[in-house]
């Protein structure tokens, strides 16, 4: 939990809130890259690709890094379960803090890594030939 804290906080002094209420999504599978990332300060959400939840987020937990790092259409929906809000992170202030705190970048990478292993799980299991 303290680590979770530690990162929150790299976010605290940040201006842009995006308060979504429960029900609404904070973007859909497809949209266009709006070149931004979230980090859910409040609320609880999940995350959905085509009509199944892969994974539940809650505070402190992070949302569009991908197309920070690879632009490109969302490969998820983000659907606020609760009221929500969200810290937008634009692609300036991603690069500061990848590059001067390697806490946070260890962080995303660590999320894009589990992310990546959840959807492998997912995968139906092709045999050999």
């Amino acid at each position: 939990m303290e680590s979770i804290m530690v990162f929150f906080e790299l976010f605290a002094h940040n201006p842009t809130i995006l308060r979504i209420p429960a029900g609404q999504t904070l973007f859909r599978e497809g949209d266009a890259d709006g070149g931004l990332m979230y980090v859910l300060s409040a609320g609880n959400a999940d995350i959905v690709i085509g009509n199944r939840v892969v994974e539940h987020l809650q505070h402190g937990g992070i949302v569009g890094e991908l197309g920070l790092v690879s632009p490109g259409p969302r490969s998820a929906t983000v659907l606020a379960t609760s009221d929500c809000e969200f810290v937008a992170i634009d692609e300036a202030r991603f690069q500061f803090l990848i590059q001067n705190t390697p806490f946070f970048a260890m962080q995303v990478m660590r999320v894009m890594a589990e992310r990546l292993r959840a959807t492998d799980r997912l995968m139906p299991v092709v045999e050999e030939v």
